[in-house]
Parts: C-alpha cells; sequence; structure tokens
C-alpha cells in the first residue's frame, strides 16, 4: 500500500472504487467552478483546432479563384490543383508522427503551443504567395500544425476532464474544427484568397496567449515525476471547494505502476494492442467515409452537380449543418452514449453517400460544370442525362444529401472517434498510439483526396460515393463487435476493462 498524501488517510487503488455518491446540492455546488475552469483550459486548447478546421477546407473557396488566375504563376492547373488540396494531409500525418515524440517530450500543453510555429508560418507563405510552391509549403506547414495539434489536444483534454463531463469535451475539439471550416466558408463569401490566409493567423495568437496560463496534464506531470505541480494543476482544474486527494491517488496509482517504458514484449499483450488496434482502425474507417475529399472539394463538387443555389452559398449551408450536429454530439454523447451515436451516424452517412452516388449517376447534369476540376463525366454511351433547370426542385438533392453526410459524420466519427482515442489507449502508450493514430488517418486522407479526382475522371463522381456508401456498411459491423462503451467511466477503470479482458463494464 502506497504512503498516505498529505498526510490523509490512505487507501489502496481500487478501478471500481464504492464511494458513496455526492448530494445534488454538492455536486452542483463543487461543478461548477470546476467545470468552469476545465472548460477554460479546454476552450484555450482546442483553439488549436479551430485554425486546423480553417486550414483543412482553405483549398474549397481558394481552387476555384486560382484556376481563373490571370498571374500565370498561379493559376492552377487540374493536376497542380490536386496537389495543393492534398498536400495538406501529408502534412498533417508528419505533424501526427512528430506528435508520437513531442507528446511525451514536451507534455501535452507544449506541443499544442509548438504547433503555432508552423501554423503561422504556413499562413504567412500562402498570404504572400507568388508561385505554387509558396502554396504548397505553406499548405503543408498548415497540415502539420494541424495533425501534431490532433494528436495532442484530445489526450489534453481527456487528461484534465472529469469523467462526468468528458464526454461533452471529448467532442469540443471536432465542434471547433467545424467552426473553423464554417468560419473560412463564410469569410470566402466576403474575403479574397490572400486575406483569408491573413485572418487564419488571428486564432494562432489567442491559443498561444491562453495557453501559456493554462496548467499542464496532471497525468503527464506524474510521468516525469513533478508530483507538486500535477497536484496544483489539479487542484486548480478542481477549484479550491474540492477534494483532489482521492482523484490525485488513483492518478498517481496508475502512472506509477506504468512509469516504465513500453517494450516490445508487453506491446504484444492483448491488454495494450487491443485498444490500440481499435483506435487504428476507428481512425482509418473514419477517413473512409470521404470525410476529407468532400470537404476539400466541397464546392468544386458542387459546381460539378446539377444544384440550385450557388457553390459558394452550399458550402457555406453545410459549414453551419456541421457545426449544429457537432453541437447536438457535444450535448448528447455523455446521455445516448458513445455506440448508439456512431450507430446512427455510420446510418445517415451510409444514405447521404448512396443518394450523391444515385443522383449523380442518374439524375440531372450541370448545366456549367467545373471543367477545370474534372470532376464531371461525360454521359454513359447510351445513356442520356436530362440537363438540369434553375428552378428545378430536383437539384436540392446534392446539397440535402451533403448535408445529411456531414450531419450524420459530425454527430458521431466525427467527434466520438477522437474522443475513444483519447479515452482507450493505456496510457504508457498514449503519446505514441496517438500520434500514430493521426499518422494513419493522414495518411489515409492523402491517398483518398489525390485519387478522388482521378477516380472522377476515370469512372464518374458517383463511383467514390459508392465506394463510401459500402465503407459506412463496415463501420455499422465494426461499432457493433469491436468499440466498447465508455460513457460515464474514468481512464482508469476504461484500462482496467482492456487489462482484465472482460467483454463488458458490467461483467
Amino acid at each position: 500500500m502506497q504512503e498516505p498524501l498529505l498526510g490523509a488517510e490512505g487507501r489502496d487503488y481500487d478501478t471500481f472504487p464504492e464511494k458513496p455518491p455526492p448530494s445534488p446540492g454538492e455536486r452542483t455546488r463543487v461543478g461548477v467552478l470546476q467545470n468552469k475552469r476545465v472548460f477554460l483550459a479546454t476552450f484555450a486548447a482546442v483553439l488549436g483546432n479551430f485554425s486546423f478546421g480553417y486550414a483543412l477546407v482553405y483549398t474549397s473557396p481558394v481552387i476555384p479563384a486560382l484556376e481563373h488566375s490571370s498571374d500565370p504563376n498561379l493559376n492552377l492547373t487540374k493536376t497542380q490543383a490536386s496537389w495543393f488540396g492534398s498536400v495538406f494531409t501529408l502534412g498533417a500525418a508528419a505533424g501526427g508522427l512528430s506528435a508520437m515524440v513531442l507528446n511525451d517530450l514536451l507534455g501535452r500543453k507544449l506541443s499544442i503551443m509548438f504547433s503555432a510555429v508552423p501554423s503561422a508560418a504556413g499562413y504567412a507563405l500562402m498570404a504572400g504567395a507568388h508561385g505554387l510552391w509558396m502554396l504548397l509549403l505553406g499548405r503543408m506547414l498548415t497540415g502539420f500544425a494541424g495533425g501534431l495539434t490532433a494528436a495532442c489536444i484530445p489526450v489534453y483534454v481527456s487528461e484534465i476532464a472529469p469523467p462526468s463531463v468528458r464526454g461533452a469535451l471529448g467532442a469540443t475539439p471536432q465542434l471547433m474544427a467545424v467552426f473553423g471550416s464554417l468560419s473560412l466558408y463564410a469569410l470566402g463569401l466576403l474575403l479574397p484568397w490572400r486575406w483569408l490566409a491573413v485572418a487564419g493567423e488571428g486564432p494562432v495568437l489567442v491559443m498561444v496567449l491562453l495557453l501559456s496560463c493554462m496548467p499542464n496534464s496532471p497525468r503527464f506531470l506524474l510521468s516525469k515525476s513533478r508530483d507538486v505541480e500535477a497536484l496544483q494543476a489539479l487542484a486548480w482544474l478542481r477549484g479550491p471547494d474540492a477534494d483532489t486527494r482521492w482523484e490525485f491517488e488513483q492518478i498517481q496509482d496508475t502512472v506509477r505502476r506504468q512509469s516504465s517504458h513500453l517494450s516490445w514484449a508487453e506491446a504484444r499483450d492483448p491488454h495494450m494492442y487491443r485498444p490500440i488496434v481499435i483506435a487504428l482502425l476507428m481512425r482509418f474507417l473514419q477517413q473512409l467515409t470521404g470525410i476529407t475529399p468532400i470537404l476539400v472539394y466541397l464546392q468544386s463538387i458542387f459546381d460539378s452537380t446539377a444544384v440550385l443555389l450557388p457553390p459558394k452559398v452550399d458550402a457555406a449551408i453545410v459549414g453551419a449543418v456541421r457545426l449544429l450536429s457537432v453541437l447536438i454530439a457535444a450535448l448528447t454523447m455523455d446521455l445516448a452514449g458513445r455506440k448508439a451515436l456512431l450507430f446512427v451516424s455510420a446510418a445517415g452517412m451510409f444514405a447521404a453517400n448512396l443518394t450523391l452516388g444515385l443522383y449523380v449517376h442518374f439524375g440531372p447534369k450541370s448545366l456549367a460544370p467545373n471543367s477545370t476540376m474534372g470532376l464531371e463525366r461525360e454521359a454513359l454511351a447510351g445513356t442520356e442525362q436530362p440537363l438540369a433547370t434553375p428552378t428545378s426542385y430536383l437539384t436540392l438533392v446534392p446539397l440535402l444529401a451533403t448535408m445529411l453526410f456531414i450531419m450524420g459524420y459530425a454527430m458521431g466519427w466525427g467527434p466520438i472517434t477522437w474522443l475513444l482515442m483519447s479515452e482507450i489507449l493505456p496510457l504508457r502508450a498514449r503519446g505514441v498510439a496517438s500520434g500514430l493514430c493521426v499518422l494513419v488517418s493522414w495518411l489515409t486522407a492523402f491517398a483518398l483526396t489525390k485519387s478522388f479526382l482521378l477516380v472522377t475522371n476515370a469512372f464518374g463522381l458517383q463511383a467514390p460515393f459508392f465506394f463510401f456508401a459500402a465503407v459506412c456498411l463496415v463501420n455499422l459491423a465494426f461499432t457493433g463487435c469491436c468499440v466498447p462503451e465508455t460513457k460515464g467511466r474514468s481512464l482508469e477503470q476504461i484500462e482496467s476493462f482492456f487489462r482484465t479482458g472482460r467483454r463488458s463494464f458490467l461483467h
């Protein structure tokens, strides 16, 4: 038994401790101040996700503008446009790879702050670009920052949040990324493409200023034997009226048992590799739903299909729907549970992708397709598709189906995969494994984004949507067979679940 902390009555570590629940009045009084501080620290961190979401969809309004640029050094061909759209994901993969080292070397908070350097440099390059190489380098640097924050922020948030609000806070990285994308779509209606890059610098600066005042993760500090700082950080996060000794002892005991480096022999232990494999497959399957190419080429997709509203307006509407959907997910994640939302999410995305594929294949053709992007396809031999008229309500189908897809993704497979990654990964492997998850995710995104235009030119725009629909069926089966329900469980309880090999927390 460990020594009592600060002279308090000691207790053995118990994964499922029988602790009497506090009264409603006490829970409200203590929880309000506790959550206020956790919310503040979370907000400071997820500003990095805002910048990530903003940078991810930067190409949506910019590619069409550059395709018609009068400057020959910036006028993009189809191939150059595909590289400009996809090179972000290569940078994000490199950022995820670097997070495997920085997450445990610098810590979660400092790694997030470090991402501001490549992010600011990338926006500056794109704002002042006078050649393709500056656009590609700037895009890759913002992608690197996005991959780094994507690996570090969910871990930081999950480690500072109490179990009662960890689900809601776990949705905030995705929420802020969506808000960043919506901000880009909205500003794209007002600003030229260079000023869009200048506007991206603001959130980066605010993030650094706020995070410099926030504490580091208590779990990370304990893993570096900085116990006093860890206790101070936990006390600040939970508030002056909260009794943090019991929670601190739990975290301290877990960290002490896992203080050594992970060996290859231990990595082959089921309790260690099972959660890592589940997290990796979730990140892989999330990208195979088609979210990244759809977001990157959103305006171009609308340009090449028969739509009732202007493509820029359609893109902004989809961004607003995405934001609303993530808000709903954040509010329901700790009520409905993770698995229920994953089922609903995959079913919605399946219906949306199937509808988009059928509409492109059988529906009306666009009157003015975007010939430069090459997303359009000539009618199949022997099959004549009617031309769309501007007033045909059938042309609302692409917008409505895309809204359904974004809504489904944003309510489940968007935020929950990041949350589960941070929840189920074992503490000893959390820094490395989270970086590996991001690496796999963005390499998959690069492959899809780069091949999207090639596939549509060869087989038609309907082909990738049919493929994405099939992946959503796989996601339904994977959720039912492999994903555990983590609602209301502490990180220590979740780790014990995998360690004991249980199929359910209730057994």
